[in-house]
């Protein structure tokens, strides 16, 4: 599937997220393989197969091996890592604050592509999935490598918007099939 054809399955009420698609595929703040690679991340953290499956025939072509295992890899870690550190954070008890992690995450260190990418990419799937700690970890570190805020804001951008056309398009499915449970 295309990202053409990803933007007719949205409905109509849904036409700011099918522009704004169009504007961020061509977002002139990021690199190609930035661009790129943020589309796939979050859709890959964004967990819908259709979504998935369009930006990864739309942008997986832009991008070397290493730089799309890096982006499945940051969706993976930070997958993990996410769910972890947001209850580090929101728990009251200081306890679990001052504990080591005890999770691997060696691909953080070599993830096989430049380290600020990684790490942009490791931000666009921190907002995805809400874990505050992260996202500033993350942020600190692409601005401390020379990203500007621009650039910073186009990936959540892109990410924000990704997210927005899996949630619309489970949505869609899910009104649909209970339309289908009650005729049935």
């Amino acid at each position: 599937m295309s990202l053409d054809a990803l933007k007719d399955r949205l409905p109509d009420y849904a036409r700011d997220l099918k522009l704004n698609l169009s504007t961020l595929a061509a977002e002139p703040a990021l690199t190609e393989q930035q661009r790129a690679g943020t589309f796939i991340v979050s859709a890959l953290a964004s967990r819908n197969s259709a979504v998935t499956q369009a930006i990864l025939a739309a942008f997986g072509p832009t991008l070397s091996p290493e730089a799309l295992a890096a982006t499945k890899a940051a969706a993976a870690i930070m997958g993990m890592n996410n769910i972890y550190y947001r209850f580090t954070h929101l728990v009251e008890a200081a306890d679990y604050k001052t504990l080591p992690a005890k999770l691997r995450m060696n691909v953080m260190a070599k993830p096989g592509v430049d380290k600020a990418d990684f790490e942009l990419w490791s931000l666009a799937v921190s907002a995805i999935n809400g874990c505050g700690m992260c996202m500033d970890s993350h942020e600190k570190i692409v601005r401390h490598a020379g990203l500007t805020v621009d650039a910073i804001q186009a990936a959540v951008r892109i990410a924000a918007v990704v997210h927005a056309v899996a949630a619309t398009l489970d949505g869609e499915a899910a009104a649909e099939a209970a339309v289908l449970g009650a005729a049935a």
